[in-house]
């Protein structure tokens, strides 16, 4: 039988064994085609070769299109049902929603930049002020490296490897992680170093510093931002969160390795999403430079 064939015999098995109305062997249906559309987008030819990937994916770009959370509960629960069908029939060995679960309810969508707005707010110029130039270092590699801001001001300066262009920080649950750097923010950071010099107090570790010499605050690179959103003229609000998201979306929209964005962001709420793959910084590395736009490290 081909897909179509396999989704009918399903809706065909909810009525006549399971005595569903045909007002729920409907929705079950168009749940289904749904999923199977979504899926030729992806250039899924078949229901045997759908994996965690697909179906978070599915979620996902259910989510960022407005669909409610219990609505797309109700889909994967839809999906779940349709591949116990499979693996009772011993066409499939394991059932791929099994592990997926919605968004939570009540979450606004975050708010990001395009590629564009991140092209424009990072433009360099050949500003020689030392607070420009410190100031573009940090937001590349916020958008670079999908940091938080936390795990951004904390960074000192033997947390980053600009030969590997890696870097390691400490995120929530002080669980360290390590990141790639994009060439575009190794070079904002090389610029940033040889001016860090005439600003720096006697051991002081930091990677980041005020204009007095001591570890950049929050709140200074919350206004920094500002400043910078205003001086590119972006008229739309941007802050640290801004760019962590639109790290996210664009790898995201670029590779679809929804688990491979989880790791890059350092999650660990089993209870938004029930899973994280650990993946190895070889992988993590090979989806970053494949999907980040101004990554294109060497080697």
């Amino acid at each position: 039988m081909d897909s179509g064939q396999y989704l009918e015999a399903f809706i065909q098995v909810l009525r006549s064994e399971k005595y569903y109305s045909d007002h729920t062997c409907k929705n079950y249906r168009r749940d289904l085609l749904n999923f199977q559309r979504y899926l030729k987008t992806q250039e899924v030819a078949d229901w045997q070769t759908v994996g965690y990937r697909e179906v978070s994916g599915y979620a996902a770009f259910r989510h960022r299109n407005g669909l409610k959370s219990t609505s797309i509960q109700r889909e994967l629960s839809t999906i779940r049902s349709f591949y116990q069908y499979l693996i009772r029939q011993k066409l499939v060995k394991s059932n791929p929603a099994r592990e997926v679960s919605a968004p939570k309810s009540g979450q606004p969508l975050p708010k990001t930049c395009d590629a564009e707005q991140i092209d424009r707010l990072l433009r360099s110029g050949s500003s020689k002020d030392e607070l420009f130039i410190r100031d573009l270092a940090i937001f590349e590699l916020i958008y670079s490296s999908g940091l938080r801001l936390a795990e951004l001001v904390s960074l000192n300066l033997n947390d980053i490897d600009l030969k590997q262009q890696q870097l390691i920080v400490t995120g929530k649950g002080n669980k360290t992680r390590y990141l790639p750097i994009g060439a575009k923010a190794c070079e904002a950071i090389k610029r940033w170093l040889k001016e860090r010099p005439g600003l720096t107090r006697p051991d002081e570790e930091a990677l980041f510093l005020s204009k007095l010499g001591k570890r950049i605050s929050t709140r200074s690179v919350q206004s920094r931002l500002n400043q910078l959103a205003k001086r590119q003229d972006i008229n739309q609000h941007i802050s640290p969160h801004t760019l962590r998201h639109s790290f996210a979306t664009h790898l995201l929209e670029s590779s679809g390795d929804l688990r491979a964005v989880q790791e890059l962001l350092g999650h660990a709420n089993i209870s938004t999403t029930q899973i994280y793959t650990h993946l190895d910084f070889q992988h993590l590395a090979k989806v970053y430079d494949a999907a980040h736009p101004r990554a294109k490290r060497k080697g």
